[in-house]
């Protein structure tokens, strides 16, 4: 939710429309890239959201920070931190990120990057 929330669009007036938007936005900008991308939510999209271009991935359980949680649970395979790049402006998380051994991009820049703006 953090490149969602990233700029104040109205997204919280419809999280599951904003969800799939940015899952759209992720496929157009992976076919440009060969990195994996993952998105993680907070929980599971209503309906669920399905890609065959990017992974759509939630917390397992709902608590506070469940996406950040499951992030750096992710992190935590060596080999699955060394080049991962975790987008958010979340200061804690963006430090567990670091000390996981992955680097961090701020959300609002990745945004703007998957926008072409």
């Amino acid at each position: 939710m953090n490149v969602i929330g990233s700029r104040p669009d109205g997204w919280w007036r419809d999280r599951e429309a904003a969800m799939a938007s940015l899952v759209e936005r992720l496929e157009r900008w992976s076919a440009t890239t060969d990195d994996e991308v993952v998105v993680v939510f907070e929980r599971s999209p209503r309906p669920p959201i399905h890609s065959t271009e990017i992974e759509v991935a939630h917390a397992p359980r709902l608590e506070a920070d469940a996406a950040d949680h499951e992030i750096v649970r992710r992190l935590a395979d060596p080999s699955a931190a060394q080049g991962a790049t975790v987008v958010t402006s979340d200061r804690e998380l963006a430090d567990r990120a670091r000390a996981a051994g992955a680097s961090v991009e701020p959300a609002a820049r990745f945004r703007a990057r998957i926008e072409g703006r």
